[in-house]
C-alpha cells in the first residue's frame, strides 16, 4: 500500500494523508501541486516519470481493518537529493515530452 509521505520532497510543504494537494509518481515520490505544476512541469526530478494525484486513504473504517487507523501514513520526511539548478534543468529537458512517451 502507499506510504502516504508527509511532505513535498522539494519545498517541504506538509501533505497530510487527507491532502488533495499531494501528487506522486510511480515510485511514490511525493510533491505538492504547486511544485509539480510550476517548477517540475509534471516530470519527477528523481525518475523522470509523470505525476498523478495521490489517493486519500479513508479515515472511516468502511470495511473491517481497512482505514487510516489500521494503516497509518508515514511520518518519515523525504527530500529530493537534487539541487534546485539540477531540478530546473532536468524539468526543462523533459517538460515538453508527454509522460507516456518518456
Amino acid at each position: 500500500m502507499l506510504e502516504l509521505r508527509p511532505n513535498c520532497e522539494r519545498c517541504d510543504k506538509d501533505l497530510p494523508p487527507d491532502s488533495t494537494d499531494a501528487f506522486i509518481c510511480s515510485y511514490e515520490c511525493t510533491f505538492c501541486s504547486d511544485c509539480v505544476e510550476n517548477l517540475l512541469q509534471n516530470a519527477c526530478p528523481n525518475c523522470g516519470g509523470g505525476f498523478a494525484p495521490r489517493p486519500v486513504r479513508p479515515v472511516i473504517e468502511w470495511r473491517a481493518g481497512v482505514s487510516l487507523s489500521h494503516h497509518p501514513a508515514s511520518t518519515v520526511r523525504v527530500h529530493t537529493r537534487y539541487s534546485e539548478e539540477e531540478i530546473k534543468s532536468f524539468s526543462r529537458s523533459l517538460g515538453n515530452i508527454k509522460p507516456e512517451q518518456r
